[in-house]
């Protein structure tokens, strides 16, 4: 399956396994991942799984303040990559293709990705990322 793990915001930590269904995410308190931003929609986004080719896609729902995948603008139903970043006002997301049992393991996941695109410095003097 696949999940999306807030990464920002008041609710870091905070996940969702995303099955294989329409996951609709926003501010709406009826919601399975409700997100308490103001720059949040009641219905903001939607991650749609795609029995036939098997992928997950990210679609914006007309939100007042739109969605951001790795920094660009959704404005068509987008297909999610492992790693992607999801902005909706000031939170973000990570969607990854694993399932977690626990809160603590899907952190654990975010950690480990997060330590490997870590500004690291090199022999030379030269920052790169890894």
């Amino acid at each position: 399956m696949a999940s999306l793990i807030i990464i920002s915001g008041k609710q870091k930590g905070e996940y969702l396994p995303l099955g294989q269904r329409v996951s609709v995410v926003g501010r709406a308190e009826t919601l399975p991942l409700q997100i308490l931003d103001d720059g949040v929609s009641r219905r903001h986004f939607r991650v749609i799984f795609d029995k036939d080719s098997k992928k997950y896609y990210a679609e914006d729902m007309n939100s007042r303040h739109g969605t951001l995948i790795n920094m660009w603008r959704v404005t068509e139903k987008t297909p999610l990559s492992e790693g992607d970043k999801i902005i909706v006002g000031k939170t973000s997301l990570l969607f990854t293709k694993k399932d977690f049992d626990t809160k603590k393991s899907a952190l654990m996941h975010y950690k480990m990705v997060g330590e490997k695109s870590k500004t690291t410095r090199m022999n030379s003097g030269d920052t790169h990322s890894v």
